[in-house]
């Protein structure tokens, strides 16, 4: 089973391998993966460095294409294709069909990993993609039980990769439109949730605001944590009740059930979180390579690992999210 982690910059990329990561996943400084935020991604330089590093140590390094192009902006996507695969990346982590096939007119063989971002749920969806793009791995949407992700790993012509921890969304991906409609910038196609540009923090006594292109996102109290202001983690007043109305900041962690994962023969755990600290990478890999090393010898997670994760959980809680469907 490989550790799949993220590493929104070179020093993260550092962190995440001197823990135990198998892999690393990156994006470039552009709009055509889905961590598209100022201060995140890597420089044409950096990769070449981060390449050199990851492969003297055994490990791969694996680049996010994975959002959508636009017409106009087509050059964008086949440029980073092309400077990627000539400074050597591993693998292309891909949604569009139409950038899988630009690849596929380079190279008949280089590996494409489908993105979570392609939304594909069932069988039908992951033969398509391999008999058309010859994808070598999937990973899937966090909407799926246990049981089902089992099913697609015994029956499907590749590999499954599934997120372990961290963020979670609402939305399948793909799909997300909440962004664009408050600020008219998609996920989806633009690579970013909750723009920094349009974030505003504003301090009115002992409350912290914020706010998200103008619209009151959150208010927190002096010693309360300040979570980045998304719009589907808001609190907003309904019938009279100001709650999470949509979606509580929690993080999703699958430490629990990873002799589960293991038995389904899933080929990857993903870590999310490009966005995070080279510290945040750290104490993350380190507790799961522990894991995953004690799981296969039969042993659960540690307490201490158990503990950690818990202790970096957005809103200082987690789930297990759609694998615990037992009606699936």
């Amino acid at each position: 089973m490989e550790l799949v982690c993220p590493a929104g910059n070179y020093q993260s990329l550092v962190k995440a391998m001197d823990n135990g990561a198998t892999a690393v996943y990156i994006g470039l400084k552009n709009e055509t993966n889905a961590r598209h935020f100022s201060g995140l991604n890597f420089s044409d330089k950096q990769i070449t460095k981060a390449i050199e590093y990851a492969h003297t140590r055994g490990c791969k390094v694996y680049c996010a294409i994975n959002t959508y192009p636009r017409e106009a902006k087509w050059k964008t996507w086949t440029y980073s294709v092309d400077l990627v695969m000539e400074l050597g990346i591993d693998t292309l982590i891909v949604a569009d069909t139409g950038v899988m096939d630009y690849i596929r007119q380079r190279s008949d063989d280089f590996p494409i990993h489908l993105s979570v971002q392609a939304s594909a749920t069932n069988l039908q969806a992951l033969n398509f993609y391999h008999q058309h793009f010859a994808i070598r791995r999937a990973v899937l949407p966090r909407v799926l039980s246990l049981a089902q992700v089992a099913k697609l790993a015994k029956t499907s012509p590749v590999e499954i990769e599934v997120f372990g921890y961290g963020s979670l969304c609402i939305m399948a991906e793909g799909r997300c439109y909440l962004s664009s409609y408050m600020t008219g910038e998609s996920p989806n196609t633009q690579g970013v949730c909750s723009p920094a540009a349009y974030v505003e923090w504003q301090n009115k006594g002992d409350i912290l605001e914020s706010r998200l292109n103008g619209l009151l996102i959150d208010r927190f109290g002096e010693n309360e944590n300040a979570g980045y202001p998304t719009l589907c983690k808001g609190r907003f007043k309904v019938n009279g009740k100001i709650e999470h109305a949509l979606e509580e900041p929690t993080s999703l962690n699958t430490m629990n059930i990873l002799p589960e994962l293991l038995k389904a023969k899933v080929a990857a755990i993903k870590i999310e979180g490009r966005q995070r600290s080279p510290a945040y990478v750290a104490k993350v890999t380190k507790a799961w390579r522990e894991a995953i090393d004690r799981a296969k010898l039969g042993l659960k997670a540690s307490q201490q690992a158990q503990e950690e994760l818990a202790s970096l959980a957005e809103g200082k809680q987690t789930t297990i999210g759609a694998y615990d469907r037992s009606w699936q």
